[in-house]
């Protein structure tokens, strides 16, 4: 499952913006500043099977911050869970792919989330019962920097530091916007990482545009003993593309004509960048 981690997240990418413009728009901010992690997660460090969703001795993956979940979906597509066609009945109704990640309707996802800070519960529930287990199966959870406003978030990683649970991966996305702004704004969030030592989890911040450096902080997380590990990325909201980085109003974006334009440079880009096919 070795990647070209550059090119995997590429392809990433150009599946979320092509369904973005197809739909005319969505949860673009918070979907491009993940795709770097979840290249890295399905194309390198998870377990699983494309070929058999359900298969007992996956990884989990818990995408608590839902509305992120056309990047989810993206990620899935690229990893061979459906073909990309599919995609394109995103938010329809009766669709397979809701607004948020649903695990009874979805290929590929582990946990219904979208309800912000449930997902972190989950995945300690999950983390919990896997170590009872003796498995040695992990549970990656994505979370979001404005998603810690949520008191839930902090029960779960005490939880989770508790009971030493170093089967779960947590990945806080710090893109410093949320919904309504920013997030030292809103709610001044101070050190991620100083907050989740004090909470008893090792700890250390990554560029979340860097594949190997994500890789590589996975790494010596799962070589960590006796301890709850936490990797904060420090990313970009609407990561990849200036434009959109750059956009004031970015977690959820209604394409205009321009948008449109500056999607299709992208892809321009991304293809011929990274060999891929010209889309």
């Amino acid at each position: 499952m070795e990647q070209n981690l550059k090119q995997y997240s590429a392809r990433i990418r150009t599946v979320l913006l092509k369904l973005l413009k197809a739909k005319n728009g969505g949860h673009l901010g918070g979907s491009m500043s993940i795709v770097e992690v979840l290249c890295v997660l399905y194309g390198r460090q998870m377990k699983y099977n494309p070929r058999d969703p359900g298969w007992e001795e996956r990884d989990l993956l818990v995408l608590s911050k839902g509305h992120a979940g056309p990047g989810l979906y993206a990620a899935l597509c690229t990893a061979g869970f459906f073909k990309e066609r599919k995609l394109y009945s995103l938010n329809d109704g009766g669709t397979c792919f809701p607004s948020h990640p649903d695990r009874a309707k979805t290929p590929g996802v582990d946990a219904t989330t979208g309800s912000l800070g449930q997902g972190t519960s989950v995945a300690a529930g999950l983390g919990y019962g896997l170590k009872l287990q003796g498995s040695d199966r992990y549970v990656y959870l994505i979370t979001g920097d404005g998603e810690l406003n949520e008191g839930q978030c902090w029960e779960a990683f005490q939880f989770i530091a508790h009971h030493k649970l170093n089967n779960v991966i947590v990945l806080i996305d710090n893109n410093k916007r949320q919904l309504d702004g920013y997030t030292a704004d809103i709610l001044n969030p101070y050190s991620i990482e100083d907050k989740m030592k004090a909470f008893g989890f090792y700890t250390e911040t990554v560029r979340g545009n860097d594949e190997e450096a994500i890789s590589h902080a996975i790494d010596r997380a799962k070589a960590v003993e006796g301890s709850a590990v936490c990797i904060v990325l420090d990313t970009i909201k609407g990561q990849g593309v200036t434009y959109f980085e750059e956009m004031e109003s970015n977690h959820s974006v209604k394409f205009n004509e321009q948008d449109c334009l500056e999607v299709d440079a992208a892809l321009t880009s991304l293809a011929a960048d990274y060999g891929l096919e010209e889309l």
